[in-house]
């Protein structure tokens, strides 16, 4: 992990960047991809409202960028942040927060309030960042949003299931979430019933296990540390945790609950969502 302090974050503005750009796609995904941003698409999405910013170093190079387009829904104009990445010596280093923190004071100033992206439930780092650093809502779970996922070194094996979350940027709560005013309670639901889980508690590498007979008011679904360490170690084992956890997740979500919160214990290392049926 690399520092932080020598990182600007701007526009791309040089033929450099927009190829970079390019080239850390290949980097994140796998040179595989299907789907590349290309340069050029990427300067009309520029010109257009979109975002296409950088993280860059002191000597110029790109270490992570944010890329998103500018649209309409029921009326209201939104923004949607298709792609953040971040080079794997920068990641945990505060740079992906960094560029959201950017992405939304742009937006701010172009009066947009809602920003929505999606995101893989599995990828515990992630929900972390997206629901409780920067305070973003859940609003569907979807099944292979991008497809089978075997063009992509991280999907490959178990599909593109994701979460979609709207980021009210304009909101109090958020601003609240951002300066660390407020925080996720998750003291209610550690005792709550496991809509899905590892099979052995002190076994990291156990099989998923679930129940999609719970009826209590709150509930967790468990996911793994990092999916794509245990991808590494048993395709199988990932396959079957997309598979559990998405049971879980859709019959819940279909039925009224909301995922409410995401938290990691410190001790075990368990990553759990935490979900609510409204009264």
């Amino acid at each position: 992990m690399k520092a932080e302090d020598d990182i600007l974050i701007r526009p791309f503005e040089k033929k450099s960047d927009y190829f970079a750009f390019e080239a850390l796609q290949k980097e994140t995904w796998g040179k595989d991809i299907e789907e590349v941003i290309t340069a050029s698409l990427a300067k009309i999405v520029q010109k257009i409202g979109g975002i296409v910013a950088g993280a860059f170093d002191a000597e110029g190079d790109m270490t992570g960028f944010v890329f998103g387009f500018t649209g309409f829904k029921d009326g209201k104009p939104i923004h949607w942040s298709h792609m953040l990445a971040v080079k794997p010596a920068y990641r945990d280093a505060g740079i992906g927060k960094r560029l959201k923190l950017y992405q939304r004071d742009v937006l701010l100033g172009m009066g947009i309030n809602e920003v929505f992206w999606t995101y893989d439930p599995l990828a515990g780092k992630n929900g972390h960042l997206n629901l409780n650093t920067l305070g973003a809502e859940v609003v569907e779970y979807v099944q292979d949003m991008y497809g089978s996922g075997e063009d992509s070194i991280l999907f490959r094996g178990i599909g593109t299931d994701r979460f979609i979350v709207v980021w009210r940027i304009a909101d109090k709560t958020v601003e609240e979430t951002l300066e660390k005013k407020r925080c996720f309670d998750r003291e209610p639901f550690l005792a709550s019933p496991l809509a899905a889980c590892r099979s052995v508690d002190n076994d990291s590498t156990s099989l998923p296990v679930n129940d999609l007979d719970l009826r209590d008011k709150r509930l967790r679904v468990e996911v793994p540390e990092d999916v794509h360490q245990l991808m590494s170690i048993s395709i199988a084992s990932a396959a079957d945790w997309r598979k559990k956890t998405r049971q879980g997740f859709l019959q819940y979500l279909r039925k009224g609950y909301k995922v409410v919160g995401f938290y990691r214990d410190h001790d075990s290392g368990r990553c759990f969502y935490c979900l609510e049926r409204p009264s």
